[in-house]
């Protein structure tokens, strides 16, 4: 990914930030299930209506579930989909596969990961094991490789995946840029490794002396991060360690069928905020 955004003044409103994201992009979504995803973000690409979107994640639920209920999402490359918990499968989702409006290049956790991170390393792509077996070699065309070094064993190769986004959730966050989350990191460090650019939203805003005092935490330095905005409570319904949990309810009334996704999204906490910085 690229090193150069070093500019001032990155911090902007929810709005601008997912206004960012043209019609056909390509965009990962960090966090894992309901857990610290960018949900508000998610919502709001829904509101400014866009379309034709590559949705890339190993873990997606919610977030890639309400892109494809609005028509946002038309292809998406996933490992395991699932609302998670007591909620089973991503309805919208598995209704968007089944009419064949999501084009899908289903991917185990472990071959997406490595395509990121061929992306990552800035080679054509990367040896992933465990996929003997499966069909999802033929499925996706990966061409097997057989060890160059004598061994006798044989990995497949699976190709680069270069998302144009990363949009990440995160605990903190500084004037410049710098990021960190509390708990585990999910797959949002590879992820945004492999980006051409990276947006994040953020829990809140500290001070830059917090990351100096403990830059091993650091999950994201201010050179990698293009813009970002900072909005409390903007994983919900899911959780976001250490703030808040999921709202089971909301989720609930979510995956109600008799109920309408304009309820659903009338609910958002980011709605009660005025200039979504």
């Amino acid at each position: 990914m690229t090193s150069g955004f070093n500019q001032s003044g990155k911090q902007m409103a929810l709005t601008e930030l997912a206004a960012k994201i043209s019609d056909g992009s390509s965009v990962a979504l960090g966090g894992s299930f309901l857990h610290r995803g960018p949900f508000a973000f998610v919502r709001e690409l829904i509101r400014q209506q866009r379309r034709d979107l590559e949705i890339i994640k190993q873990s997606p639920g919610y977030d890639i579930d309400i892109l494809c209920r609005a028509g946002v999402a038309s292809r998406a490359r996933a490992g395991i989909v699932a609302m998670e918990g007591n909620f089973g499968l991503a309805p919208w989702y598995r209704k968007a596969i089944e009419r064949d409006e999501l084009k899908l290049e289903e991917h185990a956790c472990a071959s997406l990961t490595a395509g990121l991170r061929a992306a990552a390393f800035g080679v054509p792509f990367m040896p992933c094991g465990g996929l003997h077996g499966s069909d999802l070699p033929a499925l996706n065309n990966w061409t097997l490789l057989d060890d160059p070094y004598g061994s006798g064993a044989s990995t497949y190769l699976i190709p680069a995946v270069k998302p144009d986004f990363a949009v990440l959730q995160v605990s903190e966050i500084d004037r410049l840029g710098n990021a960190r989350v509390y708990g585990t990191a999910h797959w949002d460090r590879i992820m945004s490794r492999a980006a051409r650019t990276v947006l994040v939203v953020a829990e809140r805003l500290v001070e830059t002396a917090v990351f100096e005092d403990q830059p091993e935490a650091t999950l994201l330095p201010y050179f990698m991060v293009e813009a970002f905005t900072v909005l409390p409570g903007s994983a919900w319904p899911g959780s976001c360690t250490p703030y808040y949990d999921i709202d089971y309810p909301a989720v609930e009334r979510y995956m109600n069928k008799e109920g309408s996704l304009e309820a659903h999204m009338a609910e958002a906490p980011e709605l009660k905020e005025t200039l979504h910085v």
